[in-house]
């Protein structure tokens, strides 16, 4: 039979919570045990040992990968749905699971943490750190959290504002706090920390805001900090923090890069060798994006997009490679580190492995950071290659748009890979890469002021949006597109790809059953061959999914969980514009096993309705209210006014929302939802450009026969918490 359990949480954290949770009863027997007539010793029962999902990457080398094959190829059309829990919010849910000792531990927006009994469902704790959420507008993109890290029954996980928090895996009881950033600056924390001997590491978010990058370590037991590492130099006159600054400083130049910070964010992904006592993290994008104003003189801008390799015991500079030198197109090198043992040449050689944004797929000795491959895995037209003498990429003339905006470029910012994890298959040899082409058009900002906490390209996104004539637009969108690309690192191209309806991508899961698993915005958990690519499966999710799968195994039965719930970059910066993703949110985790027969709830949808008030502006006015717009309100509410479902699709504001325009954006009135005042850096002429902005991208929204579908219960506003509860 199929148990329903319901849950109400405290009503001071929520004025409302649905919670599903449906799982398979074990039958029970009723036979009468059978006596044999002659004495027989009894054979001990075979046991299956449980394989739980302890590390963020299920390992420390991050491979993504599980030896378990209960689920195979063979039998993975019988999976089915265990059980299901609905989270309470309706933001951007992006974490990957772990399973320790029967409990999934996960985490959501807001930086809320939870634990589910792995084989009911039934919610055992739950930890609300209490985020501002005025502090919302300081970062990008989405309130979003990618996990916790687990260490002897302890649990570490860190805020949007920029804490790093301990609790008992137990009960969810704090043990220790610490404000991991400076918090006059504009600082995120969404990525997870890992763990390392002793200690946990953490690094942060906010280049785009004006911070500068850096990662540390803290004691797992009493919280101290124990290093600190930064990734660009800070101001010369104050002198460096160690001989791996001093280097750095020397290729910046011509710019006061420190006031604005300088960037180089460690905003995500990190792998740590046990054996090789080496920890490696992934530096981001400069800040502002554009070299020109951050570094007018040149230079390479160390260690900006980069793979760094420290020491973990104390932080100290090992060794690093940077994929894109003179960084200014937002090419992050962020993304997934893989660590394995691969043959290359005549021998088998410890490497790591990465697909950042600008397109190359590298492969580097993990011990001195040397270069053995750097092959294009992603369509490009800023590069033609990478000098394997000089690991440096040969770029093509004018992709720096120094001498005016570029042509529609590849990639784009979104990368050829964002922070979608990958997976590695030792039995495969493949690398499975979550892909996409996304163009953009790099022109420089000849205005550029910094605008401390808020969006710093110092490039002109009026040349960068998505373009209105029509042909120019389809052009355009039929240049976008995501893929599974299924990379053989040894020979370094594709051994197969399997196309995606959109650029949509989510997180990736290999297993030694020859599956490959993963979401995708469109709504679907799927499962395909790991070997070729065939799909053998899927499961309607009414909702996108970003977050990367998990797999485990509980009294002898294997399960796969995975959180769902659309959100985050590519749903914020590209709402609906292209059609391929779902715009509703349902954030829940979802568990399946071999016969599960539980199902999710129908899903309610009804058109947006958008019925803008007359358009009175110039051209001029509309102009520079989409400029202000991409400064201050893209990074959650998308290009183009339209919200990706986890924010409100301006373009349908009602006749009141519209009367008060100014109480909301200049006056702060819904500063509870993480809408606060813009007062103190907007006048009351650009909100109004603003607000004429809006009003012609909902003109434009109705003369194109667009429409959004929202989920009938994403639209109304809980006062107290600031999320979407129920219907109008």
């Amino acid at each position: 039979m199929i148990a329903r359990i319901q849950r109400l949480l405290p009503a001071f954290i929520f004025l409302a919570l649905a919670v599903g949770c449906s799982r398979d009863e074990p039958p029970v027997s009723t036979a009468a045990p059978v006596v044999a007539e002659t004495a027989i010793p009894a054979q001990a029962p075979v046991t299956v040992p449980d394989v739980e999902w302890r590390r963020h990457g299920m390992n420390e080398a991050e491979t993504r990968f599980s030896t378990l094959a209960d689920i195979n190829d063979a039998n993975v059309s019988k999976l089915g749905l265990a059980w299901y829990f609905d989270y309470p919010t309706a933001r951007g849910m992006e974490a990957t699971p772990l399973v320790v000792d029967g409990v999934i531990y996960t985490s959501g927006s807001w930086s809320m943490v939870y634990a589910n009994d792995a084989v009911t469902g039934e919610l055992l704790w739950f930890y609300d750190p209490q985020v501002p959420r005025n502090w919302a507008v300081h970062g990008c993109c989405d309130v979003v959290n990618r996990g916790v890290a687990f260490d002897k029954g302890r649990l570490y996980f860190g805020t949007y504002d920029g804490r790093l928090i301990s609790l008992n895996a137990a009960d969810g009881s704090v043990r220790w706090s610490v404000q991991t950033t400076d918090t006059e600056r504009p600082y995120t924390i969404t990525g997870a920390p890992r763990i390392a001997k002793d200690k946990v590491i953490i690094g942060n978010g906010g280049g785009e805001f004006g911070v500068r990058g850096y990662v540390t370590a803290y004691d797992l037991d009493s919280g101290e900090q124990e290093w600190r590492f930064y990734t660009v130099p800070g101001n010369p006159a104050d002198g460096f923090e160690n001989d791996a600054m001093k280097r750095a400083a020397d290729t910046w130049g011509g710019g006061e890069w420190w006031v604005i910070g300088g960037g180089g964010t460690v905003w995500d992904s990190m792998a740590y060798d046990p054996e090789l006592n080496l920890l490696y993290v992934g530096v981001g994008n400069g800040a502002p994006w554009n070299r020109q104003i951050r570094s007018p003189a040149g230079g390479d801008n160390l260690y900006l997009s980069s793979i760094v390799a420290l020491n973990p015991d104390d932080g100290s500079y090992v060794w690093h490679y940077q994929t894109t030198p003179g960084e200014t197109w937002d090419y992050t090198a962020t993304q997934h580190m893989i660590l394995a043992d691969i043959p290359i040449g005549d021998k088998v050689r410890k490497v790591i492995m990465q697909a950042p944004k600008n397109g190359f797929f590298y492969v580097l000795d993990r011990a001195t950071g040397e270069l053995l491959s750097a092959e294009a895995y992603a369509a490009m037209t800023w590069a033609t290659g990478v000098d394997m003498k000089t690991g440096r990429p040969l770029e093509v003339e004018g992709a720096r748009y120094e001498n005016g905006p570029t042509n529609l470029q590849l990639p784009g910012p979104i990368g050829g890979h964002n922070w979608h994890p990958m997976s590695f298959s030792p039995d495969t040899g493949l690398v499975y890469i979550p892909a996409q082409d996304a163009p953009w058009v790099y022109a420089t900002d000849e205005g550029f002021k910094y605008q401390p906490g808020y969006w710093n390209t110092g490039t002109d996104n009026r040349v960068a949006a998505l373009p209105d004539d029509p042909a120019l637009r389809a052009q355009v969108l039929a240049e976008v597109k995501g893929a599974i690309i299924a990379w053989d690192p040894v020979a370094g191209k594709p051994r197969w790809r399997v196309e995606h309806v959109g650029p949509w991508n989510g997180g990736m899961l290999s297993t030694a059953g020859n599956l490959l698993l993963q979401g995708n915005g469109s709504g679907q958990l799927v499962a395909y061959k790991a070997d070729t690519g065939d799909v053998l499966w899927d499961f309607d999710a009414q909702t996108g999914i970003v977050a990367p799968p998990v797999t485990f195994r509980i009294d002898g039965t294997q399960y796969i969980a995975v959180v769902a719930g659309w959100g985050g970059v590519l749903a914020l910066s590209g709402g609906d514009a292209l059609k391929t993703g779902p715009v509703a949110n349902r954030s829940r985790l979802l568990v399946f096993k071999l016969g599960g027969e539980a199902s999710l709830p129908p899903a309610v949808d009804k058109p947006l309705i958008i019925d803008p008030p007359p358009l009175t502006a110039t051209a001029e006015q509309v102009a520079e209210g989409f400029q202000q717009f991409m400064i201050y309100c893209m990074p959650c509410h998308g290009d183009g006014a339209v919200s990706g479902g986890v924010t409100p699709d301006l373009r349908a504001l009602t006749p009141e929302k519209h009367a008060m325009w100014d109480a909301i954006v200049l006056g702060g009135m819904h500063w509870q939802n993480g809408m606060v005042g813009f007062s103190g850096v907007l006048a009351k002429e650009q909100a109004d450009n603003i607000h004429h902005y809006v009003i012609e991208r909902a003109h434009f929204a109705v003369d194109q026969g667009e429409g959004a579908v929202v989920e009938e219960e994403a639209m109304v506003v809980d006062e107290e918490e600031g999320e979407v509860v129920e219907a109008d």
